[in-house]
């Protein structure tokens, strides 16, 4: 009989779990070996590497309260009342998740109280940042989707985002899964919160956050290795790579890492697309703060998505909305060899070596195009290289639509200049014929 835990892990999710079976020594061993392949490939950070990250952490949040204050003070609030407004540095993606491996960057979030503006955000606190011998590299894209400040804060990257809320002060012991806390908030905050409520959902949805950890590192490393891992190109990003994983953990909630990528690879090679992935059921209750989200019985547009992928905190939104019939495409051939090798692996036929073979892309056609984009400097070289990765998504999907071609295969590796060249972005895709 399973214990009462086992019951209620297995209960996430919206639907049963496929099996409810604990782990055999064998799957131990597997996932023990798992690890070892997977830290030789660096993708665990050192002791030293995550102290040195929280050591930054920390000194990124005293900057916030210093410009908190200073903001606070500007606007006529009193030395005491400056101080006791509040304001919080939140943490997303990899770092949050607790998946990321040696020199990855970290997704922050910066949550202001209501008296303090976007705009000074991106004029004092960059002003701010500068200051500081420790920061480097500050970028501001002020006018993305999610606006966002890219730094480099000693040796460590950065994203950092910003979200004012509606309240006069911000608690230590805020909880972003609040959804009352989207009330009144512009877009833009919405969206910046987005990253840190979805990733704390996810890990909220997940039975069993060690098998989780494993089994995702795992396939963030064959997604990397195989050519499949960039939102921006039309395949997956990190959070549907996780949402993807997450769901495997909810139907097998008591395996190990190594029966989880196994299975992994099972579930999404036969999945028919495009029914949407989704970690629970949306949140009807919370429609009345009439957001915009995923719904293809009311949003026209979202009915063409090909591999919907739902994030599982309010507003639910498609994090999968750039993939092509192409990129779907090669992702299920990857899925089903990835099915094959672990097969293998399971049948000691196979290491996990061979499940992270490189994709061998410049052997499997004859004829390719190269895509390049220079630029006169540093600055100009990263936002233009930047629109031009933007833009050969939709060069693949205007392929896709040509009757003589079968498929449009993107490599998501960019390139460095050519010797004798600077400031050039190459990128390598195929139109088979």
């Amino acid at each position: 009989m399973a214990s009462q835990g086992s019951s209620q892990r297995a209960n996430l999710g919206v639907t049963s779990p496929i099996s409810v079976a604990g782990p055999t020594a064998r799957d131990v061993r597997l996932s023990s070996h798992l690890e070892t392949c997977l830290r030789s490939h660096g993708m665990f950070d050192s002791k030293d590497g995550q102290d040195h990250r929280l050591l930054v952490l920390g000194q990124l949040n005293e900057l916030m309260k210093k410009w908190i204050y200073e903001v606070s003070v500007r606007k006529g609030k009193t030395e005491q009342e400056a101080k006791e407004v509040g304001g919080k540095i939140f943490t997303f993606g990899s770092y949050r998740l607790g998946v990321h491996g040696k020199g990855a960057d970290i997704d922050t979030l910066l949550v202001a109280p209501r008296h303090v503006d976007r705009s000074e955000f991106f004029s004092s606190f960059i002003e701010m940042l500068q200051e500081e011998k420790s920061i480097t590299n500050i970028r501001a894209v002020e006018e993305a989707y999610v606006p966002v400040i890219k730094l480099e804060f000693d040796g460590v990257e950065m994203d950092l985002l910003f979200s004012r809320l509606s309240f006069p002060s911000v608690a230590d012991n805020l909880n972003l899964l609040d959804a009352s806390l989207l009330k009144n908030l512009d877009q833009k905050s919405v969206r910046s919160l987005n990253g840190c409520r979805v990733t704390d959902a996810i890990l909220s949805l997940v039975p069993n956050q060690e098998s989780f950890r494993l089994a995702l590192r795992a396939i963030k490393l064959w997604a990397k290795r195989r050519g499949v891992y960039s939102n921006a190109l039309g395949y997956l990003g990190g959070v549907s790579w996780a949402m993807l994983v997450a769901r495997t953990c909810q139907l097998y909630p008591n395996a190990a890492a190594s029966t989880i990528v196994l299975k992994f690879f099972f579930i999404f090679q036969r999945w028919e697309w495009p029914q949407p992935v989704l970690l629970k059921k949306m949140d009807e209750d919370l429609l009345e703060l009439k957001l915009p989200q995923w719904d293809p019985k009311v949003n026209p547009s979202d009915r063409a998505h090909l591999m919907p992928i739902i994030t599982p905190a309010y507003p639910a939104q498609n994090s999968t909305f750039n993939v092509t019939y192409s990129t779907r495409s090669i992702m299920i051939k990857e899925f089903n060899r990835g099915l094959d090798v672990c097969t293998d692996i399971t049948l000691d036929r196979k290491k996990w070596e061979d499940l992270f073979e490189p994709l061998s892309f410049f052997g499997l056609y004859k004829h390719y195009i190269v895509i390049c984009a220079k630029s006169s400097s540093v600055e100009h070289h990263i936002k233009w290289s930047g629109l031009v990765e933007s833009k050969i998504r939709i060069l693949v999907s205007k392929l896709e639509f040509n009757d003589g071609i079968e498929l449009a295969h993107v490599y998501p590796t960019a390139y460095g200049p050519p010797p004798g060249e600077k400031y050039v972005y190459i990128q390598a895709l195929v139109a088979v014929l």
